[in-house]
């Protein structure tokens, strides 16, 4: 569920060609094409066929049978693959991703979705950005590291997902198996994108996501017919929540992520967006939080937001409604939990009469600190790609499997090595497509930060 921040709309990176990632470019593109051969679509039933694929690549690399375990979990499953750390009193650290995709309607892509092509120096194919391009770095990643019996002092534990676009049970499942890592990577956050000039600009290392919470408001009458309306009417009353729902604003909010990410890109944007950025991270200044509030790109960064979705009502056209209920999708600031904004929702609707619920089970976490081990490792592996390049913390509006770790209080950072084009990011849309040219600097990339911090 890859989400990309708008501030990194600037970027590209190209690297110096590591000799033992090189050695491994051309495998790790194989990997990930097959991989995306597999539909890993919900009720597909081939998320445990893309382990088990994943599963000989390991074990072709060296890795014994007991270091590998596949977990079905109904149509879908998990895997977990262990490089044992010499110092058992270290706690391990994880690199997750996720194995499964959003559907695709094949009438809808100028290519198959889940036969994968290799054209103009990009690799097309369902899931190539969401999650599988990461998915397959760190798989060979992992194998290349077993083949050459390097010993870390601290255990390193490739852990995948298997539902993390849709359910996330399996993710809550590995979470609670997990919960007593040192910290979590994740190839499904952060990154870096490409400018129209193939020059390198920024690479945002995710360390915080926004909480996702549904609420349903929903309004009765005893209706009747048209003919006679009554000041009851709940598609007028649902209207006025609507109304009500659309004018407020949530207070502007910072945390260490934003305040860096918003001062670090200020002058970049530049302009009176730039200045705004600036007043707000040094100082939250409140006409700077309004001014960018006005901007889609960065109103995400600036308070928790919610907006109405979908609605339903009445039941006949020549009958007054009988019910109406709005559903309104709330994007949380880490921090503030879901009864929070609940509350506050129903003060602003103010309808005493309605009846409010959360649906699903949301989950809120807060963000994760910026650790300075984790920083230098992630700043080391990409400034060897480019060297002035900027790396800066940053807080998406999308969420991830590091959601169910942060809220057990593993440190959770997304660490992607993709790097791409503004224009060419469809995850989840069509024609889902990755650059070819970059596979050898990302594998160099996860071979420094997990080397770095294993050590």
């Amino acid at each position: 569920m890859k989400m990309r921040s708008a501030l990194l709309g600037l970027a590209t990176l190209a690297m110096p060609h590591g000799a033992r990632a090189a050695a491994d470019a051309g495998a790790a593109k194989d990997i990930l094409m097959r991989s995306v051969a597999y539909k890993t679509v919900q009720g597909e039933g081939q998320v445990p066929r893309l382990a088990a694929y994943y599963a000989s690549v390991l074990k072709s690399a060296g890795f014994a049978d007991a270091d590998i375990v596949i977990t079905p979990m109904g149509e879908t499953a998990t895997l977990t693959a262990t490089i044992q750390g010499s110092d058992p009193k270290l706690k391990p650290m994880g690199l997750i991703g996720h194995m499964d995709v959003v559907a695709a309607n094949r009438a809808d892509w100028t290519r198959d979705p889940f036969v994968p092509v290799e054209e103009n120096g990009y690799i097309f194919g369902r899931g190539s950005e969401d999650n599988k391009y990461d998915v397959a770095m760190m798989v060979a990643t992992m194998a290349q590291l077993k083949k050459e019996g390097w010993k870390p002092r601290r255990s390193v534990i490739l852990i995948l997902s298997g539902d993390e676009e849709t359910d996330m049970v399996t993710t809550k499942a590995l979470a609670d198996r997990f919960k007593g890592l040192e910290l979590l990577l994740n190839g499904d956050g952060g990154g870096g994108l490409l400018n129209e000039a193939g020059e390198p600009v920024l690479y945002q290392l995710q360390a915080g996501e926004k909480s996702y919470a549904d609420y349903e408001f929903a309004f009765t009458d005893a209706g009747g017919h048209s003919s006679a309306p009554t000041p009851g009417n709940p598609i007028y009353r649902m209207a006025k929540a609507i109304d009500r729902i659309a004018a407020y604003q949530f207070p502007p909010m910072r945390n260490e992520l934003t305040k860096a990410s918003l001062a670090l890109s200020a002058d970049r944007i530049g302009g009176e967006v730039g200045q705004a950025m600036k007043r707000y991270a040094e100082t939250g200044d409140a006409a700077a939080a309004e001014l960018l509030t006005t901007r889609p790109e960065f109103v995400g960064q600036v308070r928790t937001t919610c907006v109405a979705t979908m609605v339903q009502a009445g039941h006949a056209l020549n009958a007054l409604p009988q019910s109406a209920k709005v559903s309104v999708n709330c994007r949380i600031f880490p921090g503030v939990s879901i009864e929070d904004v609940k509350t506050q929702l129903e003060k602003v609707v103010g309808d005493p009469s309605a009846t409010v619920k959360t649906l699903g089970d949301p989950l809120a976490s807060d963000a994760s600190p910026l650790r300075a081990d984790v920083m230098k490792a992630v700043r080391d592996a990409v400034t060897a790609r480019s060297p002035d390049i900027t790396v800066m913390p940053g807080m998406s509006a999308g969420a991830t499997d590091s959601l169910y770790f942060r809220a057990l209080g593993v440190p959770s950072y997304g660490v992607s090595s993709l790097f791409m084009k503004a224009e060419d990011g469809f995850a989840h849309g069509l024609n889902e497509r990755v650059p070819v040219a970059g596979i050898r600097e990302s594998l160099e990339q996860w071979d420094r930060v997990v080397r770095a911090l294993a050590k």
